[in-house]
């Protein structure tokens, strides 16, 4: 018993769970070490073009971390396409970068930031899956 309640915590936090969690700012979120990161990418328009893209930093309660001196890259995959872009402070908890990209459904992005003092945390984002279909590619592995 003991070792499925130590287990609970990071079961309440896998990807999946954090699918059914509205996020403060309409994004994507994702668990990274001791943080959450949320993914805000531009859906219009659709096709690629210069877009701007936001992460913002908070612990597992909701609470901002701030991101002075923080920094951090996203790399996102759509169809053929790769572009990765750094990820500079703006704001207490927000991380911004442009970027060239479509909003497509198999849209990928990596999220790599490190906080000051801190190691670099890493997330996987897939914020233009269909809900029913966002984790299809892992039924098996489940």
């Amino acid at each position: 018993m003991l070792s499925w309640a130590a287990a609970s915590p990071a079961l309440a936090h896998d990807d999946a769970y954090l699918d059914t969690v509205k996020a403060p700012h309409g994004g994507q979120l994702r668990m990274a070490g001791p943080v959450h990161l949320e993914l805000v990418l531009s859906k219009t328009p659709p096709e690629a073009q210069d877009k701007p893209a936001a992460v913002y930093v908070t612990d597992h309660a909701g609470n901002k971390q701030s991101t002075a001196g923080a920094s951090g890259t996203i790399t996102i995959l759509y169809g053929k396409t790769k572009v990765s872009a750094p990820l500079t402070p703006d704001g207490d908890n927000k991380l911004s970068a442009q970027a060239v990209y479509a909003a497509t459904p198999d849209l990928k992005a990596i999220v790599s930031v490190t906080l000051a003092g801190q190691v670099a945390q890493q997330a996987r984002f897939t914020p233009f899956a269909s809900k029913d279909n966002a984790h299809s590619d892992h039924a098996e592995h489940h």
